[in-house]
């Protein structure tokens, strides 16, 4: 698992009844990419993340350049 600063990471309920966590990598601190990270949750709470193989991480959008 890879990810950059901006990246969002949805982390799926694995257990009937909880929700998905989605929240935005603002850390790397994996060498390449690599986890952990911490995240900003939607929630408000900033947290340490190493995860898990429920865990997907969409790459940030990037804007085009303007010429």
């Amino acid at each position: 698992m890879e990810a950059v600063i901006g990246d969002k990471i949805c982390i799926h309920g694995n257990v009937v009844g909880h929700a998905d966590r989605n929240g935005e990598i603002i850390e790397v601190h994996g060498d390449k990419g690599e986890p952990p990270y911490v995240v900003r949750f939607d929630d408000g709470h900033t947290r340490l993340v190493y995860p898990g193989p429920d865990a997907v991480i969409v790459p940030a959008q990037h804007r085009p350049k303007r010429r």
